[in-house]
């Protein structure tokens, strides 16, 4: 390393050239780009959900759906409303990547009547109504008809819905902006539109996200670089590291690409997580050297003390954030660990960035300019030396009462983390006055709901379905189902034949119920296949009558909404036992979105606790002392469970972004303890004298930790301005977990280290 440092102080233009050289090298494979916006993907594709739920789409021929709703506040039934409506279903199955076959509306779904002895399967709405007494009557036909009822009318018959079944997910957000352009050429101004379901939030998050990239991580480093700028008083010192940390972005997402890596959602934040973490070095190195130079006067000199002094904890420190960020390697979802070893290799690059151009920009720089701007002592004292030495003497003089209010906050964080609830939903990945929120409480609010979800109904043989005892359990099921307030609607097999035995009897009450023989169920099923299309119950049982699936619309998708409806399905399963020969299966986009999320959750759990072990054994390596190793990971402790202990108390979920921050704490919280402890032992080892010790380190080290904190702090607190909440999310928290960590170093490290230094004749590695 040394020589590493004295080739680019010796030959600083070619360093320069040289990482340009490579940073060129890793731009070729950017035009390659493949951008994954996907959750799905978050899964591994032989992961056993995901391959039923293929298998569910391929068997029942269900795409994922877009949910339009339309609403007029004199109602829909008039004429002129229902003109607009037919005019935008015939819109809308024109667009390119809409399963035409499978739109649902007034205007492109059947309904089953019966004329006598015939009974007839024709579409709601032919032709659009010419008179108000034709509209009444659409209207008494449609909210007569139970399985119309909230899904496409509301009840009170304000709004109308558009089920939109679509290709592919990633094609959602365009064929979203193409039914806006429909629903805004054909609607009046009365009237209002929405757009909703999971698959457009996604993709339109996928969209989004890349807008956001682009505006904050260019914010964030202006932030950082105007912070910087103020503490070290010379642009010429200040743009190196912010090349570095652009350089860093460059090289990790090159590799990514190069090596066939899509970039997913999880990794579109590495740059936002990159940048800030790589100038880190670079500003202990920058606050060291603008100490030590007026003292020195010659920039060699001053950066050979300087790297001789910071070397090994900076080893360390890039070794530890990128072990944090490579445990992410262990978890079980394959966007996770790519998002854990690129930003492990972008701390690695940064490193080697950081101890090479960041002294050959400084050998760079004129003495003259270096003694005028750095070597010249501004007039009075800055904030930091005015304010460090009092918090070192309160630290020293106040251990007992700091380790013990210490202790008492840590069983405050332990008993919120109790309190922890694993959740998620990514509609509310927006703010709530974004447009996929406004539309989705608005749809959820009028009709059945736009999340959805399948029970599949297996059977062990053909016709299982067609059983009066399996059906007569598929309604009750249904019937409990729609009794709970998550649930707004359910549509199944069972729904067409209780509608085509109700019609055929004249529409009498006693004949809205499952036949009682399966002989009238194959018979009322083959009157309802040969009267309309062959393919209209596709959706809802296979070919062999072996499988049935049960349409679940929810009015909320979060994870614990569809985990209590798993529950409330067992429940029902324990006083209705099962027919002989079927089970039940959960599946559909909710349920995947909560196996992924469940999985994501346990896995990063699971990935930190190898994380800390593996930092944990660096520090013991480090320090070669088994206390000293414990005192040092002090900062990443109090930081997580005191960050994560206030989500338990305020209520706030656990979600994707919160368990990505815990990376982020484990890869950073011990920077700040590595430099504390290591340069701590190393001064209490030249004077042992714990005062004189203590006064050194709220000095340059001080000044050190609490300028990186700051930078990190406030590095990261411009994604509060994003307009989506992942990255609010971790603006905040991270910036909440950086505060803690550093004001954990610089008020319980010292009283610990004060309590367990030995006698002054001692030597503290001998901890």
């Amino acid at each position: 390393m040394t020589r590493l440092v004295t080739w680019a102080m010796n030959r600083p233009r070619t360093a320069i050239a040289f990482a340009v050289l490579l940073t060129l090298a890793f731009l070729i494979p950017f035009p390659f780009v493949v951008i994954d916006t996907d959750p799905e993907n978050m899964l591994e594709a032989d992961q056993p959900d995901r391959v039923f739920y293929t298998q569910v789409k391929e068997d029942f021929g269900i795409y994922d759906m877009i949910v339009v709703g339309v609403t007029d506040a004199r109602g829909i039934f008039r004429p002129d409303t229902l003109v607009r409506l037919d005019r935008i279903a015939e819109a809308i199955v024109a667009i390119d990547g809409v399963v035409v076959e499978d739109v649902l509306s007034l205007s492109t779904t059947d309904n089953v009547t019966a004329d006598g002895d015939t009974l007839t399967v024709a579409r709601i709405m032919e032709d659009p109504p010419a008179t108000e007494a034709d509209a009444a009557s659409l209207r008494e036909v449609v909210l007569g008809n139970a399985m119309f009822r909230e899904k496409l009318v509301s009840l009170d018959g304000a709004g109308a819905a558009f089920y939109v079944p679509i290709e592919r997910k990633d094609q959602s957000h365009r064929i979203a902006q193409e039914i806006e352009s429909v629903l805004a050429r054909e609607l009046s101004d009365e009237q209002r539109s929405y757009i909703a379901g999971l698959p457009v939030a996604e993709d339109t998050f996928g969209h989004e996200m890349f807008v956001q990239m682009a505006i904050t991580a260019p914010l964030a480093m202006g932030v950082i670089f105007i912070l910087m700028l103020l503490m070290f008083r010379k642009v010429s010192l200040i743009v190196p590291p912010m090349v570095i940390a652009m350089l860093s972005v460059v090289w990790a997402m090159g590799a990514l690409i190069g090596l066939g890596f899509t970039v997913h959602i999880m990794s579109s934040m590495i740059p936002v997580f990159l940048m800030p973490i790589a100038v880190l070095d670079s500003v202990h190195i920058l606050s060291e050297f603008n100490d030590r130079y007026p003292r020195i006067g010659d920039r060699r000199r001053t950066i050979q003390a300087v790297m001789q002094e910071l070397h090994r904890p900076m080893l360390y420190t890039s070794l530890t954030s990128a072990a944090g960020f490579a445990s992410l390697m262990l978890a079980p979802i394959p966007p996770v660990r790519v998002f854990g070893a690129f930003v492990a290799l972008g701390i690695l690059v940064a490193w080697v960035l950081t101890i090479t151009l960041i002294p050959a920009s400084i050998m760079l720089t004129r003495e003259d300019t270096l003694q005028a701007r750095v070597g010249a002592r501004p007039a009075g004292r800055p904030m930091l030396d005015r304010w460090l030495p009092s918090v070192g003497r309160f630290a020293f003089a106040g251990s007992g009462r700091i380790i013990g209010a210490a202790l008492l906050l840590l069983v405050v964080g332990l008993a919120g983390l109790s309190q922890v609830v694993v959740n998620d939903n990514p509609v509310k990945w927006f703010k709530p006055q974004h447009p996929i929120r406004v539309a989705d409480d608005a749809m959820n609010r009028l009709f059945g709901g736009t999340y959805m979800a399948d029970v599949i109904v297996e059977g062990t043989a053909d016709e299982t379905i067609k059983r009066p005892d399996v059906m007569a359990f598929i309604d009750r099921l249904q019937t409990h189902l729609e009794e709970h307030p998550l649930v707004g609607k359910t549509t199944s097999i069972v729904d067409v034949v209780k509608r085509v035995n109700y019609v055929v009897h004249g529409e009498q009450p006693a004949y809205d119920a499952v036949p009682a023989t399966g002989e009238e169920i194959g018979q009322y099923l083959f009157l309802f296949l040969s009267s309309g299309d062959p393919n209209d119950l596709d959706n809802f049982v296979d070919y062999d009558y072996r499988r049935s699936n049960i349409w679940v619309q929810m009015k909320q998708g979060d994870n614990q909404d569809i985990e209590t409806l798993e529950g409330v399905v067992a429940a029902f399963l324990r006083n209705n036992p099962l027919p002989p020969g079927i089970e039940l299966r959960w599946s559909g986009l909710t349920y995947i979105n909560k196996v992924w999320q469940d999985l994501m959750v346990t896995g990063m759990r699971n990935a930190i606790l190898g994380g800390f072990a593996a930092v944990f054994i660096l520090m013991v390596i480090l320090f070669r002392s088994f206390r000293l190793a414990l005192i040092s990971m002090l900062p990443l402790t109090f930081s997580i469970v005191l960050s994560y202990g206030a989500l338990g108390w305020v209520g706030k979920d656990y979600d994707m972004p919160i368990a990505v921050c815990s990376s982020l704490a484990l890869g950073l919280s011990i920077d700040f303890a590595i430099h504390f402890v290591q340069r701590f032992r190393r001064k209490y080892a030249e004077t042992g004298d714990l005062s004189v010790v203590n006064a050194y380190m709220f000095g340059e080290p001080g000044r050190a930790i609490a300028r990186n904190a700051l930078v990190i702090v406030v590095g990261f607190l411009p994604l509060v301005l994003a307009t989506l909440t992942p990255y609010v999310t971790v603006g905040v928290f991270f910036a909440v977990l950086m505060a803690i960590s550093a004001m954990t170093t610089l008020l319980l490290l010292p009283a610990l280290l004060r309590v367990a230094a030995p006698a002054p004749s001692g030597q503290l590695q001998s901890l």
